[in-house]
């Protein structure tokens, strides 16, 4: 059987991506243009469409593991240079809008934080936010990775950080990798262990988040802050 002529596929996908942008293509194209600079020389159609059909869609394959990359076909140099878009994608949403003068509105809180977990899908990490009297950020970051409710927060860590900074509010947020954007039990005992600690140095616990699938909700909301 006579083998498919790709020559000049790579040139004619290019030139519409310059004319019509990235939204003109499918999700497995997108893809495939994608491995074009980790994969020379090679069809990568068929990659992409297999890896769409294997995970179920272009997100799914970037949020991958290296390891399930790797069992996918993909070599480590290619799924290491997938895995780089998760982050990318985080790092350009928090630059592109977190404003300079770092006054939060806490309106805005909720997306801010969303974008914070971008690409951080597979194990739980944990969030803080800490504002002074004037509602401006004074601190911002991830302080630990694990479960929430055992070795992933440490109450003295945060209350340190807190009055390190000079913060009068916290805002904590942590995300669930079972996808469901509901407070468990411990999450619960954790967080009131923790507003009490910040109360007794003058510092508000303003909210909890639970974030998962690009989702978040707030334990202030719900009552139990």
């Amino acid at each position: 059987m006579q083998k498919a002529d790709h020559s000049g596929h790579r040139a004619r996908m290019k030139k519409k991506l310059i004319a019509n942008g990235i939204d003109a293509f499918e999700p497995h194209e997108v893809l495939e243009i994608l491995l074009y600079y980790a994969i020379p020389q090679r069809n990568t159609n068929d990659i992409a469409k297999n890896l769409i059909a294997r995970y179920g869609s272009l997100s799914a394959v970037l949020d991958a593991s290296l390891d399930s990359l790797k069992d996918a076909g993909l070599t480590e140099h290619q799924a290491m240079y997938l895995k780089l878009f998760p982050g990318v994608t985080r790092l350009y949403m928090v630059d592109k809008y977190e404003n300079s003068d770092k006054t939060l509105n806490f309106g805005n809180i909720p997306g801010l934080i969303l974008n914070k977990f971008i690409g951080y899908e597979e194990t739980e990490h944990v969030f803080l936010l800490l504002m002074d009297t004037k509602g401006k950020e004074v601190y911002s970051g991830m302080i630990a990775h694990g479960d929430f409710s055992s070795a992933g927060v440490s109450i003295r860590q945060i209350v340190t950080l807190a009055i390190n900074y000079g913060a009068t509010a916290a805002v904590l947020a942590h995300n669930h990798p079972s996808g469901l954007a509901l407070p468990s039990k411990e999450d619960v005992l954790t967080t009131i262990s923790l507003k009490d600690a910040l109360k007794l140095v003058n510092i508000t616990l303003l909210d909890h988040f639970i974030v998962a699938d690009h989702d978040c909700v707030s334990m202030a909301e719900s009552g139990i802050i």
